[in-house]
């Protein structure tokens, strides 16, 4: 039987909190796919963050302004909701999938690539299938 040492809580107390700061770091990016605000889900990402996926057939490949101003340009998505799938971490980096349903009337399912860096976790990338067409 192992024995459950003061360190092995700590860690999974760190480990918990590093999950829920993953959570926090998508949040903008979840809420901008309702309120269609490209400001708000910009800033979830890195300046050099890129995004690749495809939408009714059609390879897509922006830089996080360009993805920005397209989420921007879309409107809102009041019926949108969401489920965080997974979340993967390990040390300063993380995955997570997000399915999103309703997203301008598409099924979505995202996959980004996050990164710690000065205590603050972002996304550095994501690619995405938008299921309908593709």
């Amino acid at each position: 039987m192992e024995t459950i040492t003061k360190e092995t809580v700590q860690d999974e107390i760190q480990n918990f909190s590093e999950y829920q700061e993953v959570v926090k770091a998508l949040q903008p990016y979840i809420e901008s796919a309702k309120t269609g605000d490209g400001k708000v889900i910009r800033t979830a990402f890195y300046d050099h963050a890129h995004i690749v996926g495809s939408m009714n057939g059609d390879h897509l490949n922006h830089t996080a302004d360009q993805f920005a101003e397209a989420v921007g340009s879309l409107g809102t998505s009041e019926n949108v909701k969401h489920h965080i799938a997974w979340i993967d971490i390990s040390g300063p980096a993380a995955a997570a999938k997000v399915e999103f349903i309703d997203w301008l009337g598409f099924r979505f399912t995202d996959f980004f690539v996050l990164y710690k860096k000065d205590g603050q976790w972002k996304i550095s990338g994501k690619v995405y299938n938008s299921h309908s067409k593709n």
